[in-house]
């Protein structure tokens, strides 16, 4: 049992940054519903854009645990007025790595997409989608970065509130470019696509706003990022980066796996990816809140406190999961009605969601422990497992089971949730040993 001060801890900590993850994916899943209803090619077509979208901000998002590790560190240290100076850094790497990655991708957008289909009508939505995601990979550098600050600096309110309201805005604007409202284009599927880049600059906006007001004395844009600031932060970043681009280009392989079965698998699987985010951001959330409480801890010089925190946060988190869970095995049909309205489609959907709900709870240890474990600071270690993981293990056999023998979709998900377990295992032997708390940052 955790004691009641360190569940209100974890939780005052910890369900700012799920609000903000639960927004996110909630958002993804409004996508999809309005995307759906255009029918079977308009989905595949967003799906696609968006995963291969996935792989190029992949690369940025491994600022985020990187600013947040310093920040917590640093606080820990009692360094208060150096704060935001892994936020310059963050945002210095996210400008260098963003303006080469949006060239290219906005160049080879047709060649990209062409890899993952080769359906005509797919091609030509999934081009137009992913061409108008990738111009916000700055943006997303930019927030989670931003992200990485706020919760480090145990002020996750922040990011959830502005999180919050990027998403509101992306609803409406998507919405709106879809259809052709307020005398906008009606531009179909990519008009989802425009509108979550603006949405993502008015993110980046909103947070410079409140950062600026609240972080110019623990130097904030005044104080210039060094060598050694540079090189602390890529190594921490980079692996982290690097895991991230190769897990988003395991889950464009899966699509594509997928995509070799049939289209309608094809376009189920989009759904069935996003309704599993569902369940993983919230334990992700909780993860982030477990790297700010380890990070802390380790600056305090208090390893076994360090420890501690990561076992309670599983614990936490394999609750909220089996509940969040129940629906999903419970209910699945009801669920996909949301999004699809072809039976077929409700059918070839609902055992892999039932799995989904009862299998969730076996990946709590994973997604927690990951994100402590960069906390402090092992995110090469944590980059190899995952990858090892998921490339040699979990693809091989995915497209052994499907494309090869012709087992379909049920299968290539019984084995995602097997995958899950043995990296939940994995790192949990990794947690115990504490090879970890001997890493400088």
């Amino acid at each position: 049992m955790i004691e009641r001060q360190r569940l209100r801890h974890i939780l005052t900590l910890g369900l700012p940054i799920i609000g903000g993850m639960l927004s996110q994916s909630l958002l993804n899943l409004v996508d999809a519903a309005m995307v759906g209803h255009l029918g079977e090619k308009a989905l595949a077509g967003v799906g696609i854009g968006s995963y291969a979208n996935f792989m190029a901000i992949a690369l940025v998002m491994g600022l985020g645990a990187g600013v947040q590790a310093q920040v917590a560190r640093r606080r820990g240290a009692g360094r208060l007025d150096e704060l935001a100076a892994p936020l310059n850094v963050g945002m210095l790497i996210a400008l260098c790595l963003a303006l080469p990655l949006t060239l290219f991708c906005w160049l080879n957008a047709q060649p990209i997409i062409r890899l993952l289909s080769g359906d005509a009508e797919v091609l030509g939505i999934g081009t137009a989608y992913f061409e108008w995601r990738v111009l916000a990979i700055f943006a997303v550098g930019l927030n989670f970065s931003f992200r990485g600050y706020w919760n480090g600096n145990h002020r996750s309110g922040v990011y959830m509130r502005t999180l919050v309201i990027m998403h509101l805005a992306n609803v409406l604007i998507s919405y709106s470019l879809i259809h052709g409202l307020f005398g906008l284009p009606q531009m179909g599927a990519p008009g989802s696509g425009l509108g979550t880049t603006l949405a993502l600059y008015l993110g980046s906006l909103i947070y410079a706003v409140q950062t600026w007001h609240s972080a110019r004395h623990q130097g904030f844009l005044t104080r210039r990022p060094g060598t050694i600031d540079l090189r602390s932060m890529l190594r921490l970043s980079l692996p982290n980066s690097a895991q991230q681009f190769f897990f988003a280009t395991g889950i464009t392989a899966l699509f594509w796996i997928i995509g070799q079965v049939g289209t309608a698998e094809l376009a189920v699987a989009h759904v069935l990816i996003n309704l599993a985010l569902l369940l993983i951001l919230p334990a992700i959330g909780l993860g982030m809140a477990a790297t700010t409480l380890v990070s802390h801890s380790l600056g305090e010089k208090d390893f076994v406190a360090a420890h501690r925190w990561g076992w309670d946060v599983v614990k936490v988190a394999a609750v909220g999961l089996m509940l969040l869970g129940a629906p999903f095995w419970l209910y699945p049909e009801l669920i996909l009605r949301l999004f699809v309205s072809d039976p077929a489609l409700i059918e070839l959907g609902s055992w892999p969601l039932r799995l989904t709900g009862m299998g969730m709870v076996l990946d709590a240890t994973a997604l927690v422990l990951t994100q402590a474990l960069l906390g402090a600071g092992a995110s090469r270690t944590v980059m190899l497992v995952s990858l090892g993981n998921q490339w040699l293990f979990f693809l091989p056999l995915a497209y052994l089971l499907g494309p090869i023998l012709g087992y379909g979709l049920l299968a290539i998900w019984s084995l995602q949730i097997l995958q899950r377990g043995l990296a939940s295992a994995i790192f949990a032997v990794m947690w115990q040993r504490r090879g970890w708390t001997r890493i400088q940052l």
